[in-house]
């Protein structure tokens, strides 16, 4: 029989249990075979789904019944308080980019591009390829797979590139991401109640990550350009800092990027103070125009910790990440990363190298470099065109966000409801200060949406801007 029987039934006995009391005989099997002209299995069918609801109840040799409520038992969880005492980490750490929205809200609030944007035909065929090999039931190296380490390693410089000390695969550790590599770091290189310095504005994961280390957060400004080296030196003298961690190249949620000079000046002050620079490349395969050179291939004591996720670039349940460090602070690291996840899934170890050694590869980058371009300079039309040529602070050569301030009275967080409610989200941008905001901003993320929803999204900004 048809599910549609299945559902005429179902319709009708709904009825009953509606009509009837708690506990009253509902139609044996036989009467409702012979009432629908049904097969006893689509009955049963029928009768199993309400079951599922709690609506109906069987009993063996005597038939079905309407359900007695069941009462309801208002578990007691006030123990918990005096066993956990104050909170030690804000519950709201977690970002607005990472909120789930429906299908038929705009979202411009992601930290990950659309799937369109994705190697899906790689990475789809490197699962199958790696699901079938031996890392599928085999537990790989604690430090990743060779072929994947040594990956990372030779990308830090480019082909033929001379550096003052050549990363070896032996500085690589492949880790769940990047995120939990900013943990492993944190806890590692730093004892709560530590201090560490941040851009700021900066990633809301690496504060809530810090946070969650029980770090102190001494926050230096920067806005499309990197921070005052002279800032940098002041924060390093008044905490007692070693850790300054920083997103040189297209920087979330500004897209700013550090030039030369800043690169020269603020390492300067990294070795002078005896610190080590925490780099995150997030956005290393979203460069736009030019190419990233990170901090590392210039850095020869020691003084750089990097840290590269693929996960944005290649698929989002691809969770594969590496962190690079020289010296003893590679070692605590490990210790940590081992500790915590013991190591990283062969399977998706593998299957990120099959991607990336695939010739489709460089062509997706080739690909993908031109669709954030058109992606990037039509969010910046719409946005000069309904927010206001002065909304936009700049446009970054790279990245996936355009950082957008608004007038100082706007209330960002009414803003971003009241958006939401009319079909559009965005990310507020006080989700990116460690200390209070220093105007009202809002973070737009251009590879999640469709860039045809891009005109209609920042015309229902502007209306709620309005009050319309």
């Amino acid at each position: 029989m048809s599910d549609d029987s299945t559902s005429t039934i179902e319709r009708h006995l709904r009825r009953l249990v509606e009509s009837r009391p708690a506990g009253s005989r509902l139609p044996s099997t036989r009467a409702l075979v012979a009432e629908h002209a049904a097969s006893p299995v689509t009955v049963q069918r029928a009768v199993r789904r309400l079951v599922g609801e709690g609506l109906i109840e069987t009993r063996p040799g005597a038939g079905s019944f309407v359900a007695r409520p069941r009462a309801v038992r208002q578990a007691d969880f006030a123990w918990q308080t005096t066993a956990l005492g104050a909170p030690r980490v804000d519950t709201s750490a977690v970002g607005t980019a990472m909120a789930a929205v429906g299908p038929s809200v705009i979202a411009m609030h992601s930290g990950y591009p659309t799937e369109e944007l994705l190697p899906g035909r790689l990475v789809r065929a490197a699962l199958v390829r790696a699901s079938r090999g031996a890392s599928a039931l085999s537990r790989g190296p604690v430090d990743g797979l060779p072929e994947l380490r040594s990956w990372f390693a030779a990308e830090i410089a480019p082909v033929g590139a001379s550096a003052p000390a050549p990363v070896s695969s032996d500085d690589v550790m492949i880790t769940p991401g990047g995120q939990s590599a900013l943990a492993s770091i944190f806890r590692a290189l730093a004892a709560p109640g530590d201090a560490v310095v941040v851009e700021s504005p900066t990633y809301w994961g690496a504060i809530a990550a810090a946070r969650q280390a029980g770090l102190r957060i001494i926050p230096v400004a920067r806005g499309s350009r990197a921070p005052s080296a002279a800032d940098l030196d002041e924060a390093f003298a008044a905490s007692g800092a070693r850790l300054f961690y920083a997103q040189p190249h297209f920087a979330n949620p500004t897209g700013a990027q550090w030039n030369t000079e800043e690169r020269r000046d603020i390492m300067s002050v990294v070795r002078a103070r005896g610190a080590y620079l925490i780099e995150d490349d997030w956005a290393h395969d979203f460069a736009i125009e030019g190419d990233v050179l990170p901090l590392l291939a210039e850095d020869a004591d020691g003084h750089v910790v990097y840290i590269r996720s693929l996960t944005k670039s290649l698929s989002p349940s691809l969770r594969v990440g590496a962190v690079i460090a020289r010296g003893p602070a590679l070692a605590r690291i490990q210790a940590d990363r081992t500790v915590d996840d013991l190591y990283v899934s062969g399977v998706l170890q593998s299957a990120a190298v099959d991607v990336l050694r695939d010739p489709g590869w460089r062509g997706h980058l080739v690909r993908l470099r031109s669709q954030l371009r058109d992606r990037r300079d039509e969010l910046a039309r719409q946005v000069k065109a309904h927010l206001g040529p002065d909304a936009l602070t700049f446009v970054p050569r790279g990245g996936l966000n355009l950082w957008v301030r608004l007038a100082d009275n706007v209330d960002v967080s009414g803003l971003v409801e009241r958006s939401r409610n009319a079909g559009v989200m965005v990310a507020p941008g006080a989700d990116w200060f460690p200390a209070e905001p220093t105007g009202a901003f809002i973070r737009l993320n251009y590879s999640g949406a469709r860039p045809e929803q891009f005109a209609e999204a920042m015309e229902t900004v502007a209306a709620q801007l309005a009050g319309r």
